[in-house]
């Protein structure tokens, strides 16, 4: 499974549910990498997206703690456990964890590959992405050229967590 966020120098990734920046290389990055796979995401992040609705050309996976919640082309897990088994019958490698904070803790220990935006600029951020530099495992193995956006200055970086085979 893949993880895929933006991400400030601090690991932020959103405040009062809405993302840091909107960078347009990064949206079309995401849309690319993410078209024709599987999203998973918290309610919170499914509220925060255009209009409220699903991804379209993505099979939509939402996780929630309401057992009365109801979103239209999504299915809905109540649980990880709920969630694993749903996202069992599909691909690892296209499945895509896109948030928020506590569904990114939650999948982690699931995730082979993270892609990520790292943004050379601190915000002011309440909601924070594990900060895979510190994480036993975690390693980067690609790194874009700098990219510019006007006077920011973020790289595309992908992290893989290191097998260990007995």
């Amino acid at each position: 499974m893949n993880l895929i966020a933006a991400v400030d120098k601090n690991w932020g990734i959103g405040y009062q549910n809405r993302l840091l920046v909107r960078i347009p290389a990064d949206m079309k990055s995401f849309q690319e990498m993410t078209r024709g796979g599987v999203v998973v995401m918290g309610r919170r992040t499914l509220e925060s997206l255009p209009n409220g609705l699903p991804l379209e050309g993505r099979e939509n996976l939402v996780l929630t703690a309401n057992p009365d919640y109801r979103v239209r082309h999504a299915q809905l897990a109540h649980s990880l456990r709920d969630a694993l088994d749903i996202l069992a019958q599909y691909r690892s490698e296209d499945i895509y964890v896109i948030g928020g904070e506590s569904i990114y803790r939650a999948f982690l220990p699931y995730c082979q590959t993270a892609h990520i935006t790292k943004i050379d600029q601190a915000y002011e951020a309440d909601a924070f992405f594990p900060n895979l530099d510190e994480l036993p495992g975690w390693k980067i193995t690609a790194d874009s050229e700098e990219q510019t956006y006007f006077d920011l200055e973020y790289h595309f970086l992908r992290y893989e967590k290191e097998i260990h085979w007995l």
